[in-house]
């Protein structure tokens, strides 16, 4: 959806407004989603899920109000970042959507985990289809609000049906251990887990509006986020069946190695008014980028013990939001310099995708271990 909220802004809320400068308010969501959900691991074991639940329904909903109301950069900002940095609404929901798989699956994590997070992408697509028909006749405000009733139908609907698994723990400690960092394992994970973030977000932000640079229509150019979020389903349950079978670093280094072909190879030489091409690409990188958001917790739980694990994601999820933070800005100030031209942008992404998949090769190479009975065979990480 932050695609279809970006050119929204750039056309209707927030018109006088540079796109460098609107990026922020993605970037700053980004990094607040990911630097307070770190905070969540200590009241998720210490406390009754229903709690996180109940204040996470009761943010969102209030914040997607506000967003309704909102007509300035500042109290977009406001809205997207600090309230929710109070309230964690949908930090609370990001965090739990982690939590089954990791406490009730010894086995195929993986693909549970996938499962989990195909709620994203669903999501995506129902709030941009609701964004993209819903606002030409009752405007974006209403708009938001509908999206405001719906979350919070879903959010009384999870307080019903969400019952931890495990019991309450107070004595566990924060959530953010950067002494962590001492393992290599753990550390060279966590730099590729923050150059992907950085990278991911970039699309997601500013498809929508490179669609129309490209001479698509507005409602042609808001689809490609459904399209993203449509691929992005299957893209991020399947790919974990397969990581269970064959190793999550290495189906992880195959998604991040895809994408950055499709960005590189087709993205980027994409001409004026092909609407067929961009297409295709808001499909293939929808697929895989989903696979590689889905992987990573799964990456985390490779170089760490069991009872470590959300100490050590909270940690990794604290680092990755500062690349949250500056990956759409830094993009938005490439667009401006280049004076609309994308091309800086697809090679900043294509560029820092390739990096990552470089450095989950190198966290694969520490954590590789070969297979009992397997001597002379492929070797597989742990």
């Amino acid at each position: 959806m932050q695609g279809h909220l970006q050119q929204q802004f750039l056309d209707v809320s927030l018109e006088t407004m540079n796109i460098s400068t609107t990026g922020w308010i993605f970037g700053t969501y980004g990094f607040f989603l990911y630097f307070c959900g770190a905070q969540i691991g200590p009241i998720f074991d210490a406390h009754d899920i229903k709690l996180l639940v109940v204040a996470g329904s009761i943010g969102i909903v209030a914040s997607t109000i506000c967003l309704s109301l909102s007509t300035d950069i500042y109290p977009f900002d406001s809205v997207n970042t600090p309230s929710e940095w109070l309230t964690c609404p949908p930090d609370f929901y990001h965090f739990l959507q982690y939590q089954p798989s990791a406490t009730g699956f010894d086995r195929r994590r993986s693909l549970a985990t996938g499962i989990c997070l195909t709620s994203g992408g669903l999501g995506g697509i129902f709030f941009a289809l609701i964004i993209l028909y819903a606002a030409p006749s009752i405007g974006f405000p209403g708009a938001m609000r509908i999206i405001g009733l719906i979350s919070a139908v879903s959010g009384a609907l999870a307080c019903l049906l969400l019952k931890k698994r495990l019991p309450h723990n107070k004595a566990k400690g924060g959530a953010i251990d950067l002494k962590a960092l001492g393992d290599l394992k753990f550390t060279v994970v966590t730099l590729a887990v923050f150059i992907l973030e950085l990278s991911l977000i970039i699309p997601y932000t500013y498809i929508s509006s490179d669609g129309i640079a490209q001479g698509m229509s507005s409602q042609s150019a808001y689809m490609l986020n459904a399209v993203l979020n449509v691929a992005a389903i299957p893209g991020r349950a399947l790919p974990g069946y397969f990581a269970d079978r064959f190793g999550v670093f290495n189906v992880m280094i195959i998604t991040t190695l895809a994408s950055t072909v499709f960005i590189l190879g087709l993205w980027l030489p994409i001409g004026d008014g092909n609407e067929a091409a961009i297409a295709v690409f808001a499909a293939l990188f929808g697929f895989w980028s989903g696979a590689a958001i889905a992987l990573v917790p799964v990456c985390t739980g490779r170089v760490c013990e069991t009872e470590d694990y959300r100490k050590r994601q909270g940690t990794s999820f604290f680092i990755a939001s500062f690349g949250n933070l500056i990956g759409a800005p830094i993009a938005g100030a490439i667009l401006q310099r280049g004076g609309g031209d994308y091309r800086g942008l697809i090679v900043l992404v294509g560029v820092t995708h390739g990096i990552a998949t470089g450095v989950f090769v190198w966290a694969r190479k520490l954590v590789m271990v070969y297979r009992p009975g397997s001597e002379g065979q492929l070797p597989w990480e742990k």
